[in-house]
């Protein structure tokens, strides 16, 4: 009765849009933080048995109590339950009320037809910090002539924003847009009134760290593909993790939730059990986090990154905290690392902790894994564990097959540790520890 009270007593003001959009985003917001830490921990259950039975197809008994492949310990919960993001990406299309230039998250999709762009001025996950810049951005773009660039082949300029905070008080804001045919004069010109707005007009309220603008004709642009120009400000902004110092570019990886990143560190470093000669493998390290917060207590931290920015950011990261023993390399995982491994010494101990985006690793990446007889230990952290990780989970652990060239012994699932970095959300990160 209490629970039922509890989420009925939490209500949100508003339209009914508001409402679909924090219902869409966040739809554990009514449950007390207790009742989503259970429903996570429940859907992590179902994951494990899901992997225990798919093993058992492959010809491999990892049968534990309760179906599961390994123990599963309960959600570590967030130490932040709102306002804890501290990377947010809003898009520009029509609102509620039809203006096409509203700043906001999407409800609805694009099979549909019923795409609606939603202000998030409701949502508990994002920092109101963010709400500010986006609702400057909005006021911004409602008084430029431009108009918004909804869909590519239709024209129009003004595409989404992207706002990164961090503890240390600095905010960056990376502002998307389609040069479509203006020339480089046009362009200077509304980069100009861009940095006007907000370093002299009203956008100054943000006061902004970092304005960086990108022009792109695609949904997706990396730095090497279309150039961030720095429009205002200090070219990077700077978190503390764990009393290190860490710089962060535009589209560097860095974990969404500061706090919860400083317990999920923490927690691989005790599953790592990594010692003084351990080399420690950080495949997809970002801007280093992980591997620098473990660099004292191993001989060596190898890491590697697809994202050249993030690499430069590790290299800085490090000689910054006076850490010395750590080998960045910059490119495909799936390319470096089966031309590191092949020459490894047996005679050295390697750990590998992977952290991969939602895609997974590449299949070359896993086979390089497991055919290393040195990596006795890995830490899977997977922030989608039922999706492409588990075609991962099960070529890491099934018999071994020449045919797909996977003839290392293969791994074990020993033990599950759910980290919840994601408050109000249904998603959960997952730490999988794998032995053999």
């Amino acid at each position: 009765k209490e629970k039922k009270k509890a989420r009925e007593g939490r209500s949100l003001p508003g339209s009914s849009w508001e409402e679909r959009l924090v219902n869409a985003v966040t739809p554990l917001w009514r449950l007390p933080y207790q009742e989503q830490l259970q429903v996570k921990y429940e859907s992590q259950r179902k994951i494990l048995q899901t992997l225990a039975s798919r093993l058992e197809e492959l010809g491999v008994d990892v049968q534990k109590p309760g179906g599961l492949c390994c123990p599963l310990q309960p959600v570590v919960p967030s130490p932040v339950i709102d306002g804890y993001r501290n990377k947010s990406t809003f898009s520009v299309n029509r609102g509620p009320d039809g203006n096409p230039k509203t700043v906001g998250l999407y409800v609805g999709t694009g099979r549909a037809r019923n795409i609606v762009c939603v202000k998030a001025d409701h949502m508990e996950n994002i920092p109101p910090k963010h709400k500010q810049v986006a609702q400057c951005y909005e006021e911004f773009i409602r008084r430029s002539p431009l108009e918004p660039c909804i869909l590519f082949h239709e024209g129009g300029h003004w595409r989404e924003l992207v706002v990164r905070t961090t503890n240390c008080g600095h905010t960056m804001a990376i502002i998307t847009f389609h040069p479509q045919e203006l020339g480089q004069e046009a362009l200077a010109t509304q980069k100009a009134l861009l940095k006007e707005f907000f370093t002299c007009g009203p956008g100054t309220v943000c006061a902004l760290t970092s304005l960086y603008f990108q022009e792109s004709t695609m949904t997706r642009c990396s730095h090497e593909q279309s150039p961030f120009q720095l429009l205002h400000g200090e070219p990077h902004i700077f978190e503390e993790v764990l009393g290190l110092k860490f710089r962060i570019s535009p589209d560097a990886f860095f974990q969404v939730n500061t706090g919860g990143a400083e317990v999920l560190y923490q927690a691989v470093r005790e599953l790592s059990q990594a010692g003084g000669d351990t080399v420690l493998l950080d495949i997809c390290c970002g801007t280093g986090t992980i591997g620098l917060s473990l660099a004292h207590q191993v001989s060596k931290i190898i890491g590697i990154e697809v994202v050249e920015k993030a690499i430069a950011d590790a290299r800085w990261n490090a000689a910054f905290n006076g850490i010395s023993n750590c080998d960045f390399h910059s490119g495909k995982a799936e390319a470096v690392l089966p031309q590191l491994l092949s020459s490894w010494e047996d005679g050295q101990p390697l750990v590998a902790v992977v952290n991969p985006s939602r895609a997974g690793l590449h299949y070359r990446v896993v086979r390089a894994i497991r055919n290393c007889t040195s990596i006795r230990r890995l830490l899977y952290i997977s922030c989608k564990p039922e999706g492409e990780a588990m075609r991962n989970f099960l070529e890491l652990c099934c018999p071994s097959d020449p045919g797909k060239k996977l003839t290392g012994e293969p791994f074990a699932p020993t033990l599950a540790v759910p980290f919840d970095m994601f408050p109000h959300t249904v998603h959960c990160e997952l730490v999988l520890l794998f032995t053999r």
